[in-house]
């Protein structure tokens, strides 16, 4: 297949250009930048110049392929309100392209959006509409194109790993450089979901390659890691203090992503595992932060 991937020279769409290569496919990956053609083309892919902000250029990228992944996403997290819409318009775009086809289109959500019972992991099965999480715009776009029969799927991603990046938790460590301690919020029995970057490539393969409209997959590994225990393998790659604060202190310590610190939002893989033969085998999210360089990565 001819496959237009958005977010292409990102973080998961590196991972994820060489997978689908190795695969047979072709893929016309999407960039803004000289840099991101060039890595793109030494990778042997086609160059799409394109935005996000650019619906034109989403448009005319999915109109040349057999399907679409859109895993591209402005990740300013201190504009995410507005991220979230503009993704939703991204979405849009790319489904007019696919309108009165069976080209399947598999965009990109997370976690919680499964999530219904505080404390329960999420599931493919459970879309909570009602969710307070902005992100919620992307599945309810894909909804809406749904029902107006374009074939879309969507990937939902919990933290995503290797020994450079790992979703909220770079921030996290960010933070805990700054501020000389790694935090977590009471207890920190609170859990994030985790799944390897190489594991998350091959399962965004093996869904569009599915074709499965409707379909939902929870790209989870591990279904709920402490957040205690996050911080403390920060503690020992930064040596700096694991630290309990209050959920008083947590804004200012957090700042933005105090509103995602003290989330609760595990989340469960079987039924992705069953319907697409998906199986992790990468290293933990603690592995990955113990063998991190510090002083290299996470700046």
């Amino acid at each position: 297949m001819r496959i237009f991937l958005t977010g292409a020279t990102g973080f998961i769409g590196s991972a994820l250009v060489p997978e689908l290569i190795n695969a047979g496919h072709q893929v016309i990956g999407m960039t803004r930048s000289d840099a991101g053609a060039q890595s793109l083309a030494a990778a042997g892919a086609e160059v799409h110049r394109g935005t996000l902000e650019d619906p034109e250029s989403l448009r005319s990228g999915a109109a040349k392929a057999d399907g679409v992944i859109h895993t591209a996403f402005d990740h300013d997290f201190s504009r995410f309100v507005e991220n979230c819409e503009k993704d939703r318009h991204a979405i849009r775009a790319l489904g007019a392209a696919l309108a009165g086809s069976d080209r399947p289109l598999v965009i990109t959500s997370g976690t919680g959006m499964g999530n219904h019972e505080p404390g329960q992991p999420g599931t493919e099965d459970v879309f909570n509409t009602s969710h307070p999480n902005p992100r919620i715009a992307s599945e309810l776009t894909g909804a809406e194109l749904l029902n107006a029969g374009v074939n879309v799927s969507v990937v939902r991603l919990p933290q995503v790993h290797d020994t450079r990046k790992q979703g909220l938790i770079t921030p996290f460590i960010a933070i805990a450089r700054e501020k000389g301690v790694a935090a977590y919020i009471g207890e920190g029995r609170n859990r994030w979901p985790a799944a390897h970057l190489l594991d998350v490539a091959r399962l965004y393969r093996l869904a569009l390659e599915k074709r499965e409209p409707g379909a939902r997959y929870n790209a989870v590994d591990e279904e709920g890691v402490e957040v205690r225990e996050i911080a403390e393998a920060i503690g020992r790659g930064l040596n700096v203090p694991a630290v309990s604060i209050s959920r008083e202190e947590a804004a200012d310590y957090f700042g933005w992503m105090s509103a995602f610190a003290g989330m609760d939002f595990p989340a469960s893989s079987v039924q992705t595992r069953a319907r697409l033969g998906w199986h992790p085998t990468g290293p933990s999210l603690i592995a990955d932060l113990d063998a991190m360089q510090y002083g290299d990565v996470a700046r």
